[in-house]
């Protein structure tokens, strides 16, 4: 798989410019066990011939059930980190993909399970090359990367879809701020909010690493520059702290803050002091060709930090007892609230109920 991987990546490498944000195509990346903040149970996937067999396991426990679903299908990958993807936050909808082989491809396929059966509830098949992004809280609006030029993966636009009328939105999902901008970068890390509303991802860039907010609520998003003394965020992670989105670097410590309620970063790690004896700068190279010569070899590094931290993870919550106590509700697919007490969405997350209500409403525009 890792030889797989450096191929595409060596490929993406030549083509112009690095990925656009949301955009990249997460190839040979194999998705973290996927699952919901506070809930007990998360979901992965075995392939099995031409078959996939997905498990759904507790937390803190073994296998809780298990299906072979025909066809060849894997959790999302939507970071290199191996974040995970495509469970909606009720816990109710699941949300597989195709495994892409090559790029482009002339069609995409996923599959719908429901999590209480993990019977698939309906397949799509979409003509065209897309990946997925995320999922509302409801599981009723799914958000893809529609790659529109067969000869640059840069060239996308994010999608929504409607899973009831089983269309696309004709609209594409932009910040309404910078529609005009283009951003490159490449997907290091993601997380999402409590209540599945916002999904960040963390993007490491040629110019200055930013962080792109998913609204799967409101259809938008929101991209917000760290243009500080934060120079890269390679192996870095986003860690949700209240009405706070910290990012952390490898040993934990922070680069930036974040206020989700405004968007706006509000802390940023001071840059470096300048050696005493500086040198002249030298030209910046054209943004066309600048990754070129370091993209392959830092994307290949970074699959490899990637593969060896999860090993550590599963090394060490092997050996880990567990020490915390918590009960089994009724329905172990919805979130539970933490250990140290009930969670509180925050003032951008309040009215997430109703607008989930209204998402769907109408024709697709």
């Amino acid at each position: 798989m890792l030889i797989v991987a450096l191929a595409f990546i060596a490929l993406f490498a030549l083509l112009p410019a690095s990925a656009a944000a949301d955009g990249l195509p997460a190839v040979g990346v194999d998705a973290n066990p996927v699952s919901n903040p506070g809930a007990q149970v998360e979901y992965q996937t075995e392939k099995a011939g031409r078959s996939t067999r997905v498990v759904e396991s507790a937390r803190y426990g073994g296998v809780l059930q298990e299906r072979l679903v025909r066809g060849v299908y894997a959790i999302p990958a939507v970071a290199y980190d191996g974040s995970p993807s495509g469970l909606s936050a009720d816990g109710r909808t699941l949300v597989l993909i195709n495994p892409r082989v090559h790029f482009p491809r002339e069609r995409t396929t996923f599959a719908v399970l429901d999590t209480r059966t993990l019977r698939v509830r309906r397949t799509i098949a979409l003509r065209g090359d897309f990946s997925f992004d995320a999922i509302s809280p409801s599981g009723r609006v799914m958000y893809l990367i529609e790659y529109l030029d067969p000869r640059d993966f840069t060239e996308y636009a994010v999608r929504a879809y409607n899973m009831r009328t089983q269309r696309l939105y004709k609209r594409p999902v932009v910040d309404p701020n910078e529609a005009g901008e283009d951003m490159y970068g490449i997907p290091v890390s993601r997380v999402e909010s409590q209540s599945g509303r916002w999904h960040y991802t963390l993007y490491e860039a040629r110019k200055h690493p930013f962080v792109h907010a998913l609204d799967t609520v409101g259809r938008t998003a929101v991209c917000i520059d760290i243009e500080g003394g934060v120079k890269s965020v390679w192996d870095a992670t986003l860690s949700p702290r209240g009405p706070r989105l910290d990012v952390l670097d490898q040993s934990g410590r922070p680069l930036a803050e974040i206020d989700t309620r405004t968007h706006e970063v509000v802390w940023e790690r001071p840059p470096a002091e300048p050696a005493k004896a500086e040198q002249a700068p030298k030209p910046e190279p054209e943004a066309s060709t600048s990754w070129l010569p370091i993209a392959a070899p830092i994307a290949a590094l970074l699959l490899l930090a990637a593969a060896t931290r999860r090993l550590a993870r599963s090394k060490r919550q092997a050996s880990e007892p567990m020490t915390e106590e918590w009960e089994v509700s009724l329905d172990r697919h919805a979130p539970i609230a933490s250990p140290s007490g009930p969670l509180r969405a925050t003032s951008s997350e309040s009215t997430s109920a109703g607008a989930e209500q209204r998402e769907t409403a109408g024709q697709p525009s």
